[in-house]
């Protein structure tokens, strides 16, 4: 368990250079450039936040339907977590990891946005946290909230160190209506304690397809369990196992060219677990953003 002596809470939103309580958010840094695809739309300059309507429990977090619920509680650990993103969550949609419309792949706005020291180069997406405001009761809520790592805050290197989502600080950056189910709106940013948990999806996991016949690129998402894709393979009705290489975020790529074949994939998650996914497409997929429910699930 990694401790934190908490000195005081910070208590002014996105402001870098002071922390007032009550005060209105500052502009938030901007979330980084994929070194391959430019900037990322949901990581831009932040807007002021208005107040969010409460926002119930997302399908994505029903009943896990296989192998999830086996999958070990973590340790408490210990960092902060603020919000960003307009009233209707704008600007926490797709990221660094490569998904898309949230919405529509099931995450919704139960997502954050994670700091250098829990990212680790993207190894960390589609990983599940529970996170619970501490140690601030003037402006904690009590209970807990779960969400999916969905994206990168990047560092600030003209801040000191001890700021935002500078190593080695463990921040989490949430959607406005998570972070107002754990804090007071004018908190801003909080101390927080959280734990990675089995992350519990409605349905199998979905296979997209993107790219081109010579540079095939996958996106595996709505992952049960450890909900982290750390392996992938990827085989065609005439061929054996390809190993596929990480192309950035959860992506995943192959130079093989497979068309005219069924697609199958094999998944292997952060925490060891291997799951197979037998004729996941027809013959006549394209490379156009088409997905696939490959049935089963962690």
């Amino acid at each position: 368990m990694v401790m934190v002596i908490w000195i005081a809470p910070m208590t002014n939103g996105h402001d870098h250079a002071s922390h007032v309580p009550g005060g209105r958010p500052g502009a938030h840094p901007s979330h980084g450039a994929h070194p391959a695809h430019g900037a990322h739309p949901s990581h831009g300059a932040h807007p002021s936040h208005g107040a969010h309507p409460s926002h119930g429990a997302h399908p994505s977090h029903g009943a896990l339907p296989s192998h999830g619920g086996q999958v070990p509680h973590s340790g408490w650990g210990h960092g902060r977590a603020t919000f960003y993103g307009d009233i209707n969550g704008g600007e926490t949609q797709q990221g660094a990891c490569g998904y898309g419309d949230l919405h529509k792949q099931g995450y919704g706005l139960e997502t954050a946005a994670l700091s250098t020291a829990l990212f680790n180069n993207g190894s960390r997406c589609g990983a599940c946290y529970e996170i619970m405001c501490e140690h601030a009761p003037q402006w904690c809520l009590p209970g807990s909230i779960k969400i999916t790592a969905t994206n990168f805050c990047p560092p600030d290197f003209t801040k000191p160190n001890d700021n935002w989502c500078n190593p080695p600080q463990k921040h989490f950056d949430l959607s406005q209506p998570m972070f107002l189910k754990i804090a007071k709106y004018k908190a801003g940013v909080v101390p927080v304690k959280f734990r990675r948990v089995p992350c519990a999806k409605i349905g199998g996991v979905k296979f997209e397809i993107k790219g081109n016949p010579h540079f095939l690129m996958i996106l595996p998402y709505n992952v049960g369990g450890a909900g982290a894709v750390r392996a992938m393979q990827i085989k065609g009705t005439r061929t054996q196992w390809i190993a596929m290489k990480k192309n950035w975020g959860q992506i995943w790529s192959t130079g093989v060219v497979l068309t005219g074949q069924c697609l199958s994939f094999r998944l292997t998650t952060s925490d060891g677990v291997m799951k197979e996914f037998i004729d996941v497409t027809p013959p006549d997929w394209k490379c156009n953003g088409q997905s696939f429910d490959g049935k089963v699930n962690f």
